[in-house]
């Protein structure tokens, strides 16, 4: 019977279905055919354009006919036999249902019982019905209109072709047959007009059962399915017993065309747009094991570049804000499974309590001079909080050179040899001693781990070229998410420090800030590669670097000193007496803003920087300017003051202004969060003769008060305050 139908006023068209289901005929009793397993012909409503969405559940009317098949066309023509009945009828997976169980639904219609599915459109037909035939009867579905019709069809059409398709897929024979039904299969779901993120998904569902429950299949069959199913992967994410074949097949075949042709698109995908691994922890790992499989190729890192170029894209700036997050959890979990073995047996691998607790061999030289570790350093920005734990690796310097610049500069000053046993203020020796060299605990990562470590470093460095990333990488690294044992694995540190090298050379603060711990009482990447700090190598190059693009933009900038002066003087110091101008700065400044009180530390400093050109030139300078500044208290202060506009300067440093510039003529207080407390102070200077509080919290009264007590006061600026 030839049925044909409009849908949503376009223009039907039919089409010959011919595919089987199992690629041969199957005959039922007496000779008939069995539907469903041999080619038929059957009339597809298609429609231009259309697109449905696949019904779950729905209203709809329902009509069931029981009758001989000779008596078919007759009984169907027979309007006074026919009665409907309202239901919501529910589309599982196996069965059609009622939510109401009564009448002609009082039992579920299972789609294997179901022979075809057909709309009727013959002449004095029901409108917009649909016609199930089911053995010993018929089941009419009548829908509101012709589009509600249409999508019953191609959803009841789809569930009973994904039913049967699971269970010929689960007892497969012969394998080039299942490789022939996947085909078919993936071409019904990328044909279907019905749009649901299930039509790709159930399919790739059915193949990734099929895959888990025969494990036996050779490579050239594992490559065949994978090719197969390709096109359905392009918009869809597998699912998780697929991505463990793809793993699979990323560690026994890495140089198959398969894994750059295949896997590619897909692995671009679930970058681009996953946005929680914790939820697929499998794609995540299927992506690591693809990257692995880059590597493998003759080209090595230079494919992994390229890869990781073409996430990024051509322009300066990457047009996908997952792909970055993405990539450095892929990285994480690869870095940390890396030293799995460790982490999980604490026997072979003492913690970093017990490294830093003193987990290291002794050194059998004796140095020349008494050397002794740095005192632990507390958290950068607070100096409040302190860590009970020292540092996990000390630099390692040999004693010989120490004992040079330390004896050059005790024959400069001999005086500033203090005693030892003072433990309150470290003497000479004492800041510019490091430890010896002392080994520590020692990792040695298997040839596998080793290539995925070196591998996933490479990327983080890759990552941190790309101006656009570094912002985001360097949030993301700032907490250190990196294991202990990395931590002490010196490989690691080493390879890593190209990345924290990055951050300290860039001059954004949003990216160099996060060198600094994420919180008070934790280490940052600033305390882990600063002299004492468990990934130092250099002799203090990077601590340098850090300093000075810290030293640049740190708005606590005399905070930022008195955590050095507590915990990092003696790297200073040293690296001073080497030359190093940013540290000869920064010891120029600890002595200009009073940040050492000790005496004797101060002379030390003193020392340090005329043992060298660049510190006695800068120790000059600030003596110099140290003159200036007293010459000018001496004169009174200065005669003009401009505060900058939303200037912190407060009440109490008015006050202070009052005391030390009483010949101050003109003050600028314009925008400053002074009140009538500070600006009473102002009486004191008599020499005023032009003020401008505009923009303050100045009151009438005050301002009348103010008049009356500076006699030379010509120009006065008084708008927006209750002045005015």
């Amino acid at each position: 019977m030839d049925v044909t139908s409009s849908s949503g006023g376009g223009d039907p068209r039919q089409i010959e279905e011919t595919k089987p289901l199992l690629g041969s005929d199957v005959s039922g009793p007496e000779g008939t055919k069995v539907m469903g397993a041999v080619p038929c012909r059957r009339a597809l409503l298609l429609c231009n354009g259309m697109r449905y969405k696949l019904l779950q559940e729905g209203d709809i009317q329902v009509c069931v006919i029981r009758h001989p098949r000779t008596f078919l066309s007759k009984i169907l023509t027979s309007k006074f036999l026919r009665r409907w009945e309202p239901h919501h009828l529910t589309l599982a997976d196996n069965s059609l249902a009622s939510a109401t169980p009564s009448g002609y639904m009082e039992n579920s219609v299972s789609y294997s019982a179901i022979e075809d599915v057909q709309p009727l459109s013959w002449e004095n037909a029901p409108k917009y019905c649909l016609q199930l035939t089911i053995p010993g009867g018929t089941v009419l579905l009548q829908a509101a209109n012709s589009y509600l019709r249409d999508q019953w069809f191609h959803s009841l059409q789809w569930k009973k072709k994904i039913y049967k398709y699971k269970k010929v897929l689960s007892n497969p024979s012969r394998w080039e047959v299942v490789l022939k039904e996947i085909r078919t299969l993936v071409d019904m779901a990328l044909t279907s007009p019905l749009q649901d993120d299930s039509i790709n998904q159930a399919p790739l569902e059915i193949v990734s059962k099929l895959l888990s429950e025969n494990t036996n299949l050779t490579t050239q069959e594992h490559e065949s399915i994978i090719v197969a199913i390709a096109p359905l992967l392009e918009n869809n994410h597998p699912p998780p017993d697929l991505c463990e074949f793809f793993c699979k097949h990323c560690r026994e075949r890495p140089r198959s065309m398969v894994v750059i042709e295949v896997f590619t698109p897909v692995v671009q995908r679930i970058l681009k747009h996953n946005m929680d691994f914790g939820k697929c922890p499998r794609l995540r790992l299927f992506t690591q094991e693809y990257i692995l499989a880059l590597n493998e190729l003759n080209a090595g890192m230079e494919v992994v570049k390229k890869f990781i170029q073409s996430m990024h894209g051509p322009t300066g700036h990457c047009p996908h804000p997952r792909v970055l997050p993405n990539l450095v959890a892929v990285c994480l979990a690869a870095i940390y499974s890396c030293y799995e073995e460790f982490i999980n047996s604490r026997d072979n691998s003492p913690s970093l309590k017990e490294i830093r607790n003193g987990c290291q061999q002794p050194c059998d030289r004796k140095p020349t001079l008494p050397l002794r570790l740095l005192h632990p350093s507390p958290d950068l920005v607070s100096q409040e909080a302190t860590l009970s734990e020292p540092r996990l690796k000390s630099v390692v310097v040999a004693s010989s050179e120490v004992h040079v610049e330390v004896e050059r500069t005790s024959t400069a000053k001999p005086a500033l040899t203090a005693s030892t046993g003072n433990d309150s203020e470290p003497n000479l020796i004492d800041c510019l001693m490091v430890s010896p060299a002392c080994g520590t605990m020692s990792i040695e990562l298997g040839p596998q781990a080793g290539r995925t470590l070196g591998c996933h470093v490479e990327i983080l460095k890759l990552l941190s070229d790309y101006d656009d990333w570094r912002p985001s990488l360097a949030s993301l690294l700032q907490p250190i998410p990196f294991p202990k044992e990395a931590l002490a694995h010196e490989k690691f540190t080493k390879e890593l420090k190209y990345v924290i090298q990055r951050f300290a050379e860039d001059p954004r603060q949003e990216v160099h800030s996060c060198l600094l711990s994420v919180r008070a009482g934790k280490d940052g990447w600033f305390q882990l590669y600063s002299p004492g700090g468990v990934a130092c190598d250099d002799d203090g190059e990077l601590f340098a670097s850090m300093v000075h693009i810290l030293m640049g933009s740190c708005y606590k900038t005399k905070k930022f000193l008195l955590s050095l002066a507590e915990n990092k003087l003696g790297p200073c110091m040293l690296l001073a007496l080497r030359g190093n101008q940013t540290m000869a700065e920064i010891l120029c400044l600890m002595l200009e803003y009073n940040i050492i009180d000790n005496n004797d530390t101060q002379l030390q400093i003193i020392s340090t920087l005329e043992s060298t050109d660049v510190g006695k030139r800068m120790y000059e300078q600030l003596c110099d300017r140290q003159r200036e500044l007293k010459e000018l208290q001496r004169k009174g202060g200065p005669t003009r003051l401009t505060l900058p506009s939303k200037s912190t300067f407060g009440d109490a440093g008015l006050r202070l202004l009052s005391e030390h510039l009483t010949m101050l003529q003109v003050l600028n207080l314009c925008e400053t969060p002074v009140t009538d407390a500070g600006l009473l102070a102002l009486s004191s200077m008599k020499s005023l003769c032009s003020l401008n509080m505009n923009s303050t919290k100045l009151s009438a009264d005050t301002y009348e008060d103010l008049k009356a007590k500076l006699p030379n006061l010509k120009e006065v600026d008084v708008r927006y305050t209750e002045a005015w």
